[in-house]
């Protein structure tokens, strides 16, 4: 299926959805301690695969407005299978918490997931005594526990996720301590901090050094809004008119909040106030160099950027992002070449000039949803263009056709 985009004018308000970041985070860590409520929880495919793999590990889990768990994970069950779709959160999270019980946890997902390296963290948990078995290094694979307390080292540049996988499943391991140099996606592993102390756990990291210990309490937690969800409204806006867009932090570290001072180093007009970010365009937007070792996921929304720059945009820092749903530094190279955007691919980044003429094309996210948004965004401000995939926005925002209609977008489809 396809979306036609014709250029756009967009101008309102809006809302960004919930993180699923911090929706994955709070269910799990809920489920761990056996108790509690994530009130304005995400509702999207990836974060039912959560909900889904923390049943299937026997806790009890209502899911609505608010998703509350009622009674653990139990990690005296039998074997199970877990299916986390396209979820490489959950099934990262859920090898971790699976290698608690002593019975055999299989895991797998979609084609998508099934590329995604899982082997940093199975040989971590092997080395705390699971036992573990993939397909090289990739999903579909089996855990089986118990793990031990103690000491791991995994590569840092690879994903934070491994980091955040082993933090969840420290204190009823008795406690896991994690060295990860060159760690990229920090944030990422903060938020895990953060959300397992709201359930009272003890967490910290320092420098190359992640701990964790104590034991889960249950506990209320309020989901932050999305800022990489944010990071892709706010990109539509400075391509394409204005938006005021409605957004809480709830006190909680997000590293794509950097994304708002992003669009002013390349002269878009940005305001924020009590719960909004808003942005307006330049016209044209200057260039600039950019890292996101440390948020990975502001590339897409900001490599659509180059479709409204008078310069080159220089993006560095993502070879990671190799590593995501899809291999997101050649796709958006090849499909953003297609408007006529000249580019220079690198192992870690890219140089993005679409100072030329540019012009609409047809554009395969490969079932990514991020660079499905993003995509879109690119579109309305060259027009004539098609976007493939709609339907990959269920895994993170059901919504945000709808939304960007609502400013005035014109997508078909």
């Amino acid at each position: 299926m396809w979306c036609r985009i014709e250029r756009s004018d967009l101008s309102g308000r809006a809302e960004c959805p919930p993180s699923k970041s911090y929706t994955h985070r709070a269910v799990f860590a809920a489920a761990l301690a056996g108790g509690g409520r994530v009130r304005g929880a995400l509702d999207s495919a990836d974060t039912r695969a959560s909900i889904e793999a923390c049943r299937a590990m026997g806790a009890s889990v209502d899911a609505g407005a608010d998703v509350r768990v009622r009674a653990p994970i139990d990690h005296s069950r039998g074997d199970i299978s877990i299916d986390a779709g396209n979820s490489g959160t959950t099934i990262r999270f859920a090898a971790a918490v699976a290698a608690l019980s002593s019975s055999t946890t299989r895991l797998t997902g979609d084609e998508s997931l099934r590329s995604r390296p899982m082997g940093p963290l199975l040989g971590a948990l092997s080395d705390l005594g699971a036992a573990c078995s993939s397909e090289s290094g990739r999903p579909p694979l089996s855990v089986r526990g118990p793990v031990r307390g103690g000491r791991v080292e995994v590569p840092g540049d690879v994903s934070s996720q491994f980091v955040s996988a082993l933090l969840l499943c420290a204190p009823p391991a008795g406690g896991i301590e994690v060295r990860a140099p060159r760690l990229v996606s920090r944030p990422y592993v903060e938020a895990t901090v953060a959300v397992m102390q709201r359930f009272g756990a003890r967490a910290s990291a320092e420098g190359d050094e992640y701990q964790a210990s104590g034991a889960y309490a249950p506990a209320d937690i309020e989901v932050p809004s999305d800022y990489s969800s944010l990071a892709l409204m706010l990109c539509a806006a400075a391509l394409c008119g204005r938006a005021r867009v409605g957004a809480r932090s709830g006190g909680l570290p997000q590293g794509d909040s950097a994304f708002a001072g992003m669009l002013e180093r390349m002269g878009a007009r940005v305001r924020t106030g009590p719960g909004y970010v808003e942005v307006e365009s330049p016209g044209a937007l200057r260039g600039g160099s950019f890292d996101l070792s440390g948020s990975p996921d502001l590339l897409p929304p900001l490599a659509a950027l180059s479709v409204g720059c008078s310069g080159p945009l220089r993006i560095t820092g993502v070879a990671h992002a190799r590593h995501k749903e899809t291999d997101r530094v050649s796709v958006i190279c090849s499909e953003l070449a297609k408007t006529g955007v000249r580019v220079q691919e690198a192992p870690g980044g890219m140089v993005l000039d679409g100072s030329g003429s540019l012009h609409g094309a047809d554009l395969d996210p490969r079932g990514d949803h991020r660079l499905f948004m993003a995509f879109c965004a690119a579109g309305m401000r060259v027009g004539g263009s098609r976007v493939a995939g709609p339907e990959s926005a269920s895994v993170s925002w059901p919504g945000f056709l709808d939304q960007m209609r609502a400013l005035g977008a014109r997508i078909d489809g």
